[in-house]
């Protein structure tokens, strides 16, 4: 598997970049970036299941089959708090949309402390998703897509009101 080989290569981001272009030419887009004033603020990553085999390791897995797994979302703490996490579901929802797909699930870390691949609950409940199988740790949770796609206005809005605030000044300065 592709985590075996990222080990045993001692490079995981080649194999993460293998993995992107692989589903990109396969599947489609299967990220998105948010930007602000030019620099980078936040990514999440998305595909079907099948594109994400290591996901049948979780004890709230399979993922639905009507469903798209959200793998990671990450906002630069400088960039948290602003609604961007809520933009990216909102840009992710709006691609499925257009593919087909029904709803996002995702699974959670309920004890999330720092960054991981594994996001939040805590955050995918905040945007909107729902706890479709509990777990002391690991829930799944689930965005049904035509719910998500409803509050697209005010999320742009309050959008062009963030991204006409910021600098790229602070989000360059050392940490």
């Amino acid at each position: 598997m592709s985590g075996e080989r990222a080990v045993d290569s001692g490079d995981p981001t080649l194999e993460k970049e293998a993995w992107i272009s692989g589903t990109l030419l396969e599947w489609g887009s299967c990220g998105k970036i948010a930007y602000v004033d030019g620099v980078p603020a936040g990514f999440v990553l998305y595909s079907p299941p099948l594109y994400t085999p290591r996901s049948v390791a979780f004890p709230t897995s399979p993922v639905s089959a009507d469903a798209v797994l959200l793998m990671t979302a990450h906002i630069i703490p400088e960039f948290s708090g602003g609604g961007l996490g809520r933009m990216l579901i909102q840009g992710v929802a709006k691609d499925l949309t257009r593919r087909g797909v029904k709803a996002i699930e995702a699974f959670g870390d309920l004890k999330w402390e720092e960054p991981s691949c594994v996001v939040p609950a805590e955050y995918l409940l905040s945007v909107g998703f729902k706890t479709v199988r509990p777990h002391l740790r690991f829930p799944r949770l689930r965005l049904e897509l035509k719910s998500a796609v409803s509050w697209r206005e005010d999320v742009e809005v309050a959008l062009e009101r963030l991204l006409g605030s910021m600098s790229p000044e602070r989000a360059l300065r050392p940490v």
